[in-house]
């Protein structure tokens, strides 16, 4: 391939990239049904950007609604893509999303993102640059810019948002909140998150022999806007996540799952400031090894946030990954389990402790006799279909408009959670250094 041609095609990736971001329309305003326009069937016609994986089984989810029609597929690798072009022949399918958004934006309602980390913003801007409601997988962004970019624009543009933390929508999380609200474990203080991720290669160097590119993969259009670098074998479709180039490692992979009910229990907003200690590696001859192109493979970090209205003072944060746990309370007997299968967040109050598994499912109170003890009343209506319920709540929401239905995780809450699990992300890079917001 022609090694002039490659860079002058990805200079006008990025340059057409960053005139989106700057608000310039890919398509005439006077051509679009206007914000927030639905078929006239009542049914939402979605536009899935990222197809394959987690993209699949998005798009399955939205269409079992019973009333999504997807209508248009986007996927840089036609492989990954083939079982959703598959089960639905009569979507039309491109391979470049701003090409999509260019011919097609007046043809469909809503935008779902399904793309690797690095690649969540700049689509996800253009489309409610165009009116478009979004739903974007977890995290939202790859950088506190971006997180901070979307958040804000779901407002400006007034479009239905939503992130793809399903746990948001589980009953478990909010029976969280009404035993909070009930007083069961007084004010919290202290709030461990953990995880047994990274399930990826993390604290290696990047290979320096590279590959041929798979035929059916486009990797500029992969890259994005990331630096470019050759193509090397087994990067994906999945060990991304390992690379802060593309990805955001353990923390962005399962901390929109597991600190996101600290934030929905105690009404968290932004970190104001974040410390990490991370996992060492070695070289031949006992050499401290460094990467820092890598995710490092283990990290403790400890976010500090401001009080609020539902605690005493302010919350430390503790998150912990790479097989590293907190201390096993003292309340929880010799048989069972601390959070569940390597994942969990504990609550720690004045008064007591609670705690609950990955998603914020299986909640419960310490010691677990007190879940015998203590009956509260339900506050909070539950999503139907709990986390499972968590698409067809965004395309019902779409379907109603901008503002007429309460989202669990729309981005005025995926955004500051996106925003400060970014941060502590700086802390792990400088992991000797202390981060602080201005």
């Amino acid at each position: 391939m022609n090694k002039d041609r490659v860079t002058n095609a990805r200079r006008n990736f990025l340059k057409n990239t960053a005139y989106a971001a700057a608000g310039i329309m890919i398509i005439p305003r006077h051509v679009l049904g206007g914000k927030g326009y639905i078929a006239p069937s009542d049914r939402l016609v979605i536009a899935g950007i990222g197809v394959g994986g987690k993209g699949e089984s998005d798009i399955d989810s939205f269409h079992k609604s019973g009333k999504a029609e997807i209508g248009f597929l986007c996927d840089v690798d036609d492989a990954r893509a083939a079982v959703t072009v598959k089960n639905f022949p009569k979507a039309k399918y491109y391979k470049d999303w701003r090409e999509m958004l260019d011919k097609e934006s007046k043809n469909f309602d809503a935008v779902s993102v399904s793309t690797p980390d690095h690649n969540h913003a700049a689509p996800a801007l253009a489309a409610m640059q165009l009116g478009k409601h979004v739903y974007v997988q977890k995290p939202l962004a790859h950088d506190v810019y971006e997180a901070r970019v979307l958040t804000e624009s779901a407002t400006r543009y007034k479009v239905v948002t939503q992130m793809g933390n399903q746990g948001a929508s589980g009953d478990g999380v909010r029976q969280l909140m009404e035993w909070y609200d009930a007083d069961l474990i007084g004010k919290v203080h202290t709030v461990y998150s953990w995880t047994d991720r990274p399930v990826w290669p993390q604290g290696i160097p990047w290979s320096a022999i590279t590959a041929e590119v798979p035929k059916t993969l486009d990797w500029n259009l992969w890259l994005g806007t990331a630096p470019y670098k050759g193509y090397v074998n087994k990067l994906v479709p999945f060990n991304w996540r390992g690379w802060w180039d593309y990805g955001t490692g353990a923390l962005g992979d399962m901390g929109c799952h597991l600190i996101e009910p600290a934030f929905r229990v105690l009404d968290l907003q932004y970190v104001t400031d974040v410390q990490a200690s991370v996992g060492t590696v070695f070289l031949d001859g006992f050499k401290r090894g460094f990467f820092p192109d890598s995710v490092p493979p283990s990290s403790h970090v400890t976010m500090n946030f401001p009080g609020t209205g539902k605690t005493a003072g302010p919350v430390k944060l503790h998150w912990m990954d790479g097989g590293i746990q907190p201390e096993r309370p003292a309340e929880l007997g010799p048989n069972e389990l601390f959070g569940e299968s390597g994942n969990g967040t504990l609550f720690i109050g004045t008064k007591g402790k609670m705690m609950c598994s990955a998603y914020g499912s299986n909640p419960r109170l310490l010691p677990l006799s007190k879940n015998k003890e203590f009956s509260v009343k339900q506050t909070l209506a539950r999503v139907p279909g709990g986390a499972s319920g968590h698409y067809a709540q965004w395309v019902e929401g779409c379907i109603a408009g901008y503002g007429k239905m309460k989202m669990s995780s729309p981005f005025e809450i995926a955004g500051p959670l996106t925003e400060s699990l970014c941060m502590a992300n700086l802390a792990i890079r400088a992991h000797d250094v202390p981060v602080k917001k201005d």
